[in-house]
Formats: C-alpha cells, sequence, structure tokens
C-alpha cells in the first residue's frame, strides 16, 4: 500500500507523525510525505526515516483563494503521478485541500484528522464569524464522503456534527492525540526549588495559546514569589491570530522569551511546571511531552487540555481566559512545592499508560485498515 501524510510543516509532520510513517513502513507499506519546502533541517530528518519526501505550496494563514486553488491543484497533480491507495491528512488547509484533490483524484481511502479548530472557530469577531462560515462550507465539501474523520476530543467532534460540517452518515474515529515517544521524552529529576519555581510555557506564539494571560498572570504571581521565574518556548507566527515582535519586547521583565527549539526536551528538564493557557486544543502534544518526562502541568479547562490533566493528580486546571485563576494555581503550586514529585510521577504513568506514540499509531493504522503485511 502506498500511504501519503499529507502535513502543512514538515517540523510539526516530523514530530508528530514519525512514529506513525515508521509503524507504517515496519508494517511493510511505502510512505510519501508531503510537506512544504523550506525547512531543510526537518526535511533530512524525514528522508532519514526512510520516507519519500516531496513538496507543495501552502499560504498557511492567508487568506487568498488564488493561492489556495494553487495548493489544491498542486495536490492533485501530485496524487495523479504518485499512486497513492491512502491518504491522512492533518491540521486545517491540507485536510480541506487535500482531501478535495484526493476524491478529485479517486484515491479509494481518504482520513482526515483534526488536531484543532483553529482561527476560524473562535468566532468573537464580525471577521471570525464570517472565516467561520467559509470554514464549515469548506470543510463540509472535502470531508464529504470520505472513509473516516479522527477526531483528538469528543467536544471537537460534537462540534463538527452541530455545524452540519459531517454527514449523518460519517465515519467518526477518536485518537489520543499525536501520542508521545516516552522513550524519547524521559523522566527526569525535578530542579532544585529552594531559588524558586520555574513556569514554562510551550506553543507557537498565537494569542489562542493564551500567552497574554500567562504574562499577565506571571505579573500577579511575582508580587507575592519574585524568585519565581516564567518562560516561554515556541516559534513566531505571522498573519492572523498571532503575536507581534513588539508585543513579546513588552513581555522583557515579566517573562523571558527563549526562541524556538528543534529539541524542547532540556528547557522541559530545568522547568519545575509546564503551562499552557490555550483557548482550546486538540489533544496538546506539549503536555504529552511534558508529563512524560514527569513534570506537573497547569492548563485551562477547555476540549483537548481536560482530557490530559486531571485536577490534582497530574496538574491542575484552570479557567480559560483568566489571568487571576492561572496566578492562583501557580501560585499554589509555589506555596506547596512538595506537592510536584507526586504529580509529576502521576503524570509520567499516565503518559505512558494512555499516550504512547506507538500505541496512538497502532490504533490509528488499525482504524484505517492498514494491515501488516511483512
Amino acid at each position: 500500500m502506498r500511504i501519503c501524510v499529507l502535513g502543512n510543516q514538515a517540523r510539526a509532520t516530523y514530530l508528530f507523525w514519525r512514529v506513525l510513517m515508521s509503524t507504517a513502513m515496519e508494517r511493510g507499506h511505502s510512505v510519501l510525505c508531503l510537506v512544504p519546502d523550506g525547512d531543510v533541517e526537518n526535511n533530512q530528518r524525514l528522508r532519514d526515516l526512510g520516507v519519500s519526501l516531496r513538496h507543495y505550496s501552502l499560504d498557511r494563514k492567508g487568506l487568498s483563494p488564488a493561492n489556495d486553488m494553487k495548493t489544491f491543484f498542486e495536490l492533485r497533480k501530485i496524487f495523479r503521478s504518485e499512486n497513492i491507495d491512502l491518504l491522512f491528512a492533518s491540521t486545517i488547509k491540507p485536510v480541506i485541500y487535500g482531501c478535495m484533490a484526493a476524491k478529485n483524484c479517486g484515491i479509494p481511502h481518504i482520513y482526515a484528522t483534526i488536531t484543532g479548530l483553529g482561527y476560524a472557530f473562535e468566532a468573537d469577531s464580525l471577521f471570525k464569524k464570517a472565516i467561520n462560515r467559509l470554514s464549515i462550507a469548506l470543510y463540509h465539501t472535502a470531508l464529504a464522503g470520505i472513509e473516516g474523520v479522527f477526531f483528538q476530543n469528543r467536544d471537537d467532534a460534537d462540534l463538527f456534527g452541530s455545524c452540519g460540517i459531517l454527514r449523518r452518515d460519517a465515519r467518526v474515529l477518536f485518537a489520543r492525540g499525536t501520542g508521545v515517544d516516552c522513550a524519547h521524552f524521559a523522566a527526569t529529576p525535578l530542579p532544585d526549588t529552594s531559588r524558586g519555581l520555574v513556569f514554562l510555557t510551550i506553543g507557537r506564539l498565537l494569542e489562542a495559546k493564551g500567552f497574554r494571560e500567562f504574562v499577565e498572570a506571571a505579573r500577579m504571581v511575582r508580587q507575592n514569589y519574585p524568585t519565581a521565574s516564567f518562560r516561554i518556548l515556541g516559534p513566531k507566527e505571522q498573519g492572523l491570530g498571532s503575536i507581534s515582535d513588539e508585543e513579546i519586547a513588552s513581555w522583557a521583565g515579566s517573562v523571558d522569551y527563549l526562541g524556538a527549539t528543534s529539541d524542547v526536551r532540556p528547557y522541559v528538564r530545568d522547568a519545575h511546571v509546564i503551562v499552557l493557557a490555550s483557548w482550546r486544543e486538540g489533544t496538546p502534544t506539549a503536555i504529552m511531552e511534558a508529563m512524560s518526562m514527569g513534570r506537573p502541568c497547569v492548563v485551562t479547562d477547555v476540549p483537548g487540555c481536560r482530557e490530559v490533566v486531571e485536577d490534582g493528580r497530574n496538574g491542575l486546571l484552570v479557567k480559560v481566559k483568566d489571568p487571576q485563576s492561572l496566578a492562583a494555581a501557580m501560585e499554589k503550586l509555589c506555596a506547596h512545592p512538595q506537592s510536584l514529585a507526586a504529580m509529576g510521577a502521576s503524570g509520567r504513568a499516565l503518559a505512558a499508560d494512555k499516550f504512547d506514540a506507538r500505541v496512538v499509531a497502532d490504533g490509528i493504522l488499525n482504524d484505517m485498515h492498514v494491515p501488516a503485511v511483512r
């Protein structure tokens, strides 16, 4: 079987789907990885997995119909030349235009995975509401008649159903995110707490990831716990919903922006607590990775986050878009640092039991009826 894994970035596709691709090849199938070009390092990492690699044009954040049609026609041309048997598409535009192109080419098995709802489903302004309506129409067209749609939490699946995106006969599937490589993200001892706790938040620099709430909460906590430190790790973004360089610069003195990295492990190792103040998630990979490394997590009580953090067991849940609630949770941990080790150990156990990437990959491949042929 010729399987195509379609993503919107080489880096994200490698980080999130490398175990799935490797497992498919171990089952005796060939894998084509199809991502935009421009990331030399992660292009090579993908090649080193043993997959075939091709590139296509994608304007991830733009709203240009001309650019999106270019994406559709490029994908259609590639699909026709590669004799694809099964398409596995993830993230918004690859799902929409990839599934449309695959149906146009007659690819027999087409699967989409909804990793999160993104900017279009925030719908807190007239502009976003207009984008939301367009996205619903495009999703409905793209997902109609395909073999299966994976969701990472029940709330997203229910929303797609209530919006009329999914037909009544749609095959709805569930996966525990992309999983986490528990061997790669090995448990590490907590740093010394005597000099204050280190709170780290990880993600692309988007407003919906809750960075502004994190910064405001950090300022509150420092009034009572001046030795606590707050760090942000992740790549900058451009376009809709992104945070400007000027705003990031204004955070200096309250939080430390660490930039982007291809390996989060050293930063997680040096932190006591991982924070995600996101407005909504599919299933947050950064949190699963932190759990695997034995770090307690403070996350918002929203779809995706509440699926991985059990309040009081492996972390704390806080109100969404509420810096006061976030600050109170972080202050609670500052006041009781002795609770961190037990929470971290519980997180590691949950990650190994429920979120191991190999278990997730096997489940997805089994749901797509991809057999082992050797």
